[in-house]
């Protein structure tokens, strides 16, 4: 019984990104890095479907980080809102 080749991400993402290119077809690059062409479509189906979820959780991280740091901006400026009342009315008496 042959033993089962396990790859690596770093592998798969290689192998992914040249079929994405296009410069070649599946067939070729199966036989260059002696995988099924199946394995090859496979990667590069997950690959492009990766890429959405990608850039759909960017965007939604970056106006997270943004809303976040705006929310702490407000705190402190309520903060120094009444630190300055506080000294303000401590220099009246």
């Amino acid at each position: 019984m042959a033993k089962r080749r396990t790859f690596t991400a770093a592998f798969k993402a290689r192998v992914a990104k040249e079929a994405l290119r296009g410069d070649k077809t599946v067939r070729q690059i199966a036989t260059k890095h002696r995988v099924h062409p199946n394995q090859v479509s496979q990667w590069k189906r997950k690959a492009s479907e990766g890429l959405v979820q990608l850039f759909e959780r960017g965007a939604k991280t970056g106006r997270d980080e943004q809303e976040a740091e705006i929310r702490k901006l407000h705190e402190k400026i309520g903060q120094l809102v009444i630190e300055r009342d506080f000294l303000k009315s401590a220099w009246e008496r």
